[in-house]
């Protein structure tokens, strides 16, 4: 499974995707196809909505979109039979960074800490935010230095004491344990 973000790194003028959903199988005889949903914000898939999918970005737009057991039914502009969306199956469905909404002020989506640089409370340098992993209770960061040695830090406010984007740090507390 791809992340749900990609190094904020990309090379000029390549935009940066974000997985929202992955499309199973065809559903009926409409043309409608299965989505599971990897978005915190499932209420932003709407009819209408211009999507890419698969590897290549495939520009698509959203037809129909409607609740299905813990996912969507949806349906492709232009798509009205199971043969004809049964090209899409098993591919993942993105939107470009650039098109989603801004959060609050102090809010950040997880694409945007990838490659944060990461000190502790005394600005020893313990490497880069690599990955988030989502676990329920809390994310746990992934933190990799350049030998590979990698830290895993629960994203709990006694652990994360300051992020700072526009030096790209994050400062943390080391639990015992973790060193």
């Amino acid at each position: 499974m791809p992340t749900k973000q990609q190094s904020s790194g990309s090379p000029a003028g390549e935009p940066v995707y974000l997985v929202i959903g992955y499309l199973r199988r065809p559903h009926g005889i409409r043309g409608e196809i299965i989505m599971d949903l990897h978005t915190d914000f499932p209420e932003r898939i709407k009819a209408g909505r211009k999507v890419l999918v698969g590897e290549k970005h495939e520009p698509l737009t959203l037809d129909t979109v409607r609740p299905h057991d813990t996912g969507l039914l949806v349906s492709i502009r232009g798509v009205t039979t199971p043969e004809e969306v049964g090209r899409y199956r098993n591919q993942w469905v993105y939107v470009k960074a650039s098109d989603v909404p801004p959060l609050p002020e102090g809010k950040h989506y997880q694409y945007e800490l990838i490659d944060l640089d990461v000190v502790d409370e005394n600005g020893n340098p313990l490497g880069k935010l690599v990955e988030i992993l989502e676990t329920g209770a809390n994310d746990v960061y992934v933190v990799r230095d350049d030998a590979g040695k990698e830290i895993l830090l629960p994203a709990i406010p006694s652990v994360i004491l300051n992020l700072d984007m526009s030096q790209r740090t994050l400062k943390v507390h080391l639990l015992e344990g973790l060193t």
